[in-house]
């Protein structure tokens, strides 16, 4: 039996109903006595409890089976949600996440005490006393209505044993919910002694239940076993439905059951046939898995590009066509495999609402939290990854940008302060933005505080950009005391190190007293596969991605003459900024004749890339550089050509990074103010004007 395998689906499905849970009572909060979400409340501690009673985990079943009763008494009108009560019960969440992680229910002794405490402040919502805790009491407990007699007939598909699924749990979890009048095993398909796998499951189940329960809390008793389970359910004074089990032909059945073909009675043809396609629509893969058929994928491409090379090589005109055709096809196969990898980024946007509504009670300010562009779609590596510096902005949005109610209203702001994650595509990447309604950075104070640890000398005259962009330097803090919570600067470093290791930057936008403060991330939409651009310097080879190029120029003379004494180029009535890739990676040898420039734009700002020659478009599958070179700036990575040489993949936003360092390092020594506008990178310069 593959056991592991099983709890590893139990220990999934239980993390999304959980993750149910808190954001059904965040909305419930705001949407009280609404049935519909209570009863979804009540269905997700109902499935997380049945699932580990068939594991046997009677540590997860003992808690959960409390928080189900107190859910029940909610949805049943007999208790109201309160602060208090929905405070409690996201606490209890957050204790059964924690135990379902306990594969054993002896390891659990840590968690008693915390357990026991959540127990005790359950016990004022409970129906009945705590100790009326026997099986015939939790039914009374559970259903108060008039108990029926129901006739469930269960077979058993022959895999189930070995997909570690137990019949007798499930048998045990239907006694919670009424009276096990009467349970006849069917084992009409038992084979020959000699044809007999000890394995395989050939019994069935003939169950009469007295209950009050309804028909869907009978089906969610098996739900977790899938399609390993057939069930014919007869209601309370139906007829009994035929046997699935022909007397003539008893061995068959259950062998021949097919594992899709599970067909309940009384439920409508297109009610069965809406679950079915429901149950093909989404299938679980492990990540591992995934990262392999990409890391395939990837290889493919470089394969294909190989071949595609020999064909233009050897000159034959059929085998380029098929090498075209080729190339199509795993472009094809790439896209598709990445979009496996696609999913929305709101599922990561709706954890905040907790995280806004904790941090907003301990801080005693009222903070909601606005999600727009939750359908925008972003590789699951890079979602994962990012869950942590949007923890930290938002955490610190809440903190320092917000002010109390008191102060909002003085100020003639609504009392109820707003937190809002925005997420949309722009030219193949993803940006993020973190914004709040508060009053903005404070430009005097970040400016004592950056003298204070001389970070800038007290006459530097700086614009509000510099100053703002401060809050980046390492430990940068303008609160007097450090708390959990305070510094909008305290690590603001570490977010700022770990967005850029995604290839991404975070870039802080229209602070003001009237507008609050945004914070705006971009990242690419894979850490996979791109496509790219190739160029030559001298006998080296690099890829520009290509979403960030804008066009390829060819030098003239006479502008080869004036780059050679400059850093721009006057490019059509706009200063462009220049770097000389030959020079900035101390590439060996002298420039052809003849000079080209690729002008790359990322975050509205634009630089031209001088190089020697243009190759064209390119798939390019990102290999990591190794340790001895991951500190070079303005490499993101490299990647293997169809001929076996290695390309280096260029950062544009470095790059144009390094530019606006130049360009300060040539204006201090010049002696020019630190505020006046940056050339090439500030709109409306006069590209006459001489510098």
């Amino acid at each position: 039996m593959n056991m592991e395998l099983a709890l590893q689906t139990f220990l999934d499905e239980s993390r999304e109903l959980l993750s149910d849970m808190e954001r059904i009572l965040l909305e419930l909060e705001t949407r009280s006595g609404e049935a519909e979400l209570q009863n979804a409340l009540f269905r997700c501690v109902h499935t997380v409890k049945g699932s580990a009673g068939m594991f046997g985990l009677d540590h997860v079943v003992n808690f959960t089976h409390v928080v189900e009763n107190v859910l029940d008494r909610l949805r049943a009108g007999e208790i109201e949600l309160s602060r208090e009560l929905a405070n409690l019960l996201l606490r209890c969440r957050d204790h059964i996440s924690l135990l379902v992680e306990v594969p054993e229910p002896s390891e659990a002794a840590h968690l008693e005490s915390a357990g026991a405490s959540l127990l005790a402040e359950l016990e004022p919502y409970q129906s009945l006393p705590a100790e009326l805790n026997s099986r015939s009491t939790e039914a009374q407990a559970m259903h108060s209505g008039v108990a029926g007699l129901w006739r469930i007939q269960i077979r058993i598909h022959t895999d189930a044993l070995r997909h570690g699924m137990d019949p007798l749990g499930f048998i045990r979890f239907l006694g919670t919910l009424g009276e096990l009048e009467q349970v006849i095993a069917l084992d009409q398909a038992l084979p020959a002694l000699d044809a007999f796998d000890p394995e395989a499951c050939y019994l069935g189940f003939d169950v009469s239940l007295r209950s009050a329960v309804d028909r869907c809390a009978i089906e969610d008793v098996f739900e977790f076993a899938g399609d390993l389970y057939q069930l014919e359910i007869d209601a309370p004074g139906q007829s009994p439905v035929a046997d699935l089990v022909s007397p003539e032909s008893p061995e068959e059945a259950p062998q021949t059951m097919a594992r899709n073909d599970v067909v309940r009675a009384d439920v409508p043809v297109d009610a069965q046939q809406g679950r079915r396609k429901k149950s093909v629509q989404h299938l679980r893969i492990q990540a591992d898995k995934l990262d392999n058929l990409i890391n395939l994928v990837g290889e493919l491409v470089i394969a294909s590009a190989t071949v595609s090379m020999d064909a233009h090589r050897s000159g034959d005109a059929s085998a380029r066509e098929s090498a075209a055709n080729l190339n199509l096809l795993v472009e094809e196969i790439r896209d598709s495999s990445l979009d496996l990898r696609m999913v929305p980024i709101g599922e990561t946007f709706q954890r905040f609402q907790r995280v806004v509504r904790d941090v907003s009670s301990e801080l005693g300010k009222d903070i909601e939290l606005v999600i727009t562009g939750a359908e925008t779609e972003l590789d699951k590596t890079v979602v994962e990854k990012i869950a942590d510096p949007l923890t930290h902005l938002v955490r610190n949005a809440c903190d320092h940008g917000v002010e109390r109610p008191d102060v909002r209203l003085e100020k003639g702001k609504p009392a109820r302060g707003r937190v809002h994650l925005n997420a949309y595509h722009e030219s193949g990447a993803i940006v993020i933005e973190v914004s709040d309604d508060g009053s903005g950075l404070n430009r005097d104070r970040l400016l004592d505080k950056a003298v204070e640890r001389d970070l800038i000398k007290p006459d530097a005259n700086l614009t509000d950009q510099e100053v703002f962009n401060l809050i980046f330097e390492p430990g940068f803090s303008t609160v007097e005391q450090v708390t959990n919570l305070s510094g909008r600067g305290v690590g603001m470093d570490v977010v700022r190190r770990n967005i850029e290791g995604l290839r991404g930057m975070v870039e802080l936008v229209s602070p003001g007293v009237a507008g609050g403060t945004t914070f705006r991330i971009r990242l690419p939409l894979t850490l996979a596969i791109i496509d790219g651009f190739l160029a030559r310097v001298g006998e080296a080879t690099y890829v520009v991605p290509l979403e960030m190029v804008v066009e390829c120029t060819e030098l003239s003379a006479e502008e080869q003459k004036l780059s050679a004494d400059q850093d721009y180029l006057n490019l059509r009535q706009e200063v462009l900024p220049l770097i000389r890739l030959r020079e900035h990676f101390s590439v060996p040898g002298e420039p052809g004749r003849r000079q080209n420039i690729i002008v790359v734009r990322h975050a509205g700002q634009k630089a031209g890339l001088i190089v020697d020659d243009l190759l064209g478009e390119h798939q390019t599958v990102i290999k990591p550089l190794s340790g001895i070179f991951s500190h070079l700036k303005g490499l993101s990575g490299s990647t293997i050509l169809g001929s076996g040489q290695v390309a280096l993949i260029l950062d544009v936003q470095t790059l144009i990074s390094q530019i606006s360092l130049r360009e300060q390092e040539s204006l201090n020594s010049h002696g020019m103010r630190f505020n006046q506008p940056r050339r090439g990178l500030t709109q409306g310069i006069n590209p006459n004007e001489s510098v």
